[in-house]
């Protein structure tokens, strides 16, 4: 039993040292993204509110539209930086969004 908890607690150990290496990931795309979609907003929400576009995102075989949407920004006159595909040598990748 002590010597499984030890193992346990080592493969812990070394999972959380590689995780931040495994969040960074990237995954390249031989083809390109399709053309944006437009997308009609509706009406603000309310204050504090900011529009996040829509994207595709490669779900491992095409290209799926994820669709826009207000989402309430988490401090005040922050501003939404889209994703977008980055072209490379390798591929394509996707950088993700961030607050601003």
């Amino acid at each position: 039993m002590m010597r499984k908890t030890l193992a346990l607690t080592a493969l812990a150990g070394t999972l959380a040292a590689f995780a931040p290496n495994l969040a960074s990931a990237q995954v390249y795309v031989r083809v390109g993204p399709p053309a944006p979609v437009y997308e009609r907003r509706g009406p603000v929400p309310g204050p504090g509110y900011v529009w996040h576009g829509g994207y595709h995102r490669w779900d491992g075989g095409r290209y799926v539209w994820v669709p826009g949407s207000y989402v309430v920004a988490p401090r005040p006159r922050a501003y939404w930086v889209p994703g977008a595909w980055v072209r490379t040598p390798r591929g394509w990748y996707w950088r993700e969004g961030y607050w601003r």
